[in-house]
């Protein structure tokens, strides 16, 4: 009979319901939130989901991130081993090669000045560095924090694992990939503050067809100079141009097939899941925390404030030609940003079609958040 009793309180100990906190409790109800906008309303499921299930993941069973250094068996928990690949910066540049085979650079081509308005967009990375210094933290870690400004999930985690910022490279991941994925949600209301209905209706013209030339040239152009400029960039931005030219050279279709669509799905999983499996209610409900989701916010709200605003100068400076809510494109998160330029448009005149006119400055962002990061690296001396 005590045999039975005490293999039971064994079995019942072992239950999740023992050796979990408020804190747990509070992140998984975090977790089903986060799975609900996924699934329910749409909110960017591909990235969404792995995320949120991961967040699910840790805070009912905290040792599936557990190093091999703190196991009793010296064995890591699954989660560790995926979460690994972030640190080495391998999942963020095969995101950046998928990306680049997934992505028409023909907008940004056709119209190079593109390239200013997704700069322009960028100033929500320096208002958050800024702010993270104003917040007590070191130059290393408000540059890691800044790059959530530009909605790039990849590179914050790139710049971050580069930076010896492991520590807080959780909350700066879950922060950018949650504003990416809430980035229909978080712009609209901005772009409608900056912009009157008149200047939302301005159609504008076609833009010019662009040669298969150019858009082979236009990848290792790029990769050149950019490469020789900011050697340190290499890895995203390389990366984000082989993808490109595999898409555009046309004679390596099972190469940009596999890069679009397989491996890059398999990459998604593992960078999302592991992402979510930072949020264990220790590391994630602390003060930093709460502070870097705030700037991320904060940044990312500028971003697309300041691209508002210089596709509104670039309107006037063309007498009307230019519709300032493409400005808004030029954060890094593609292509959704691009799809609620043309959404916000569309609201205003059906008729109107913003969405390649928004990709130019929605590439030129991805561009441009790999430089700033490349930039800091350079400033910091980390190669």
């Amino acid at each position: 009979m005590d045999y039975i009793i005490t293999t039971f309180d064994n079995l019942l100990h072992q239950t999740a319901f023992f050796n979990l906190t408020i804190g747990n409790y509070v992140m998984i109800a975090v977790a089903c939130v986060f799975l609900y906008l996924a699934i329910r309303h749409g909110f960017e499921p591909l990235l969404l989901t792995p995320i949120a299930f991961g967040m699910l993941l840790v805070n009912i069973y905290p040792d599936i991130m557990i190093s091999p250094e703190d196991a009793a068996n010296g064995v890591g928990g699954l989660l560790h081993y995926f979460y690994l690949l972030d640190e080495w910066a391998i999942l963020p540049s095969l995101i950046f090669m998928g990306v680049g085979a997934m992505t028409d650079f023909g907008p940004l081509i056709a119209n190079p000045k593109s390239f200013l308005l997704g700069a322009a967009a960028q100033f929500g990375i320096f208002a958050a560095y800024f702010g993270a210094i104003w917040l007590g933290f070191n130059d290393m870690a408000a540059a890691a924090i800044s790059i959530i400004g530009g909605a790039d999930g990849p590179t914050s985690i790139f710049l971050a694992s580069k930076l010896g910022q492991t520590a807080i490279m959780g909350p700066i991941a879950v922060a950018a990939y949650s504003y990416m994925s809430l980035v229909p949600i978080i712009q609209p209301p901005i772009m409608k503050l900056f912009t009157t209905e008149k200047e939302r209706k301005i159609k504008m013209s076609q833009l010019r067809p662009v040669s298969k030339l150019e858009k082979i040239l236009f990848p290792i152009v790029v990769t050149i100079v950019v490469g020789l400029i900011l050697p340190t960039t290499v890895p995203l931005v390389g990366m984000l141009m082989l993808g490109n030219l595999f898409r555009e050279s046309g004679v390596v279709r099972q190469l940009t097939d596999t890069a679009s669509n397989a491996l890059m799905y398999i990459v998604v999983i593992l960078l999302g899941t592991s992402v979510g499996a930072t949020t264990s209610a220790e590391a994630f409900l602390n003060l930093d925390t709460l502070k870097i989701v705030a700037l991320g916010l904060v940044a990312f709200a500028f971003g697309t404030a300041a691209g508002t605003l210089f596709g509104k100068l670039m309107c006037i400076v063309t007498k009307g030609k230019v519709n300032p809510l493409i400005g808004s494109a030029g954060v890094s998160a593609v292509p959704m940003a691009a799809r609620v330029s043309q959404k916000v448009g569309a609201e205003a005149d059906p008729t109107n079609f913003l969405l390649m006119h928004a990709m130019g400055p929605n590439v030129a962002g991805v561009i441009g958040t790999a430089v700033a990061a490349g930039t800091f690296m350079a400033i910091f001396g980390v190669f």
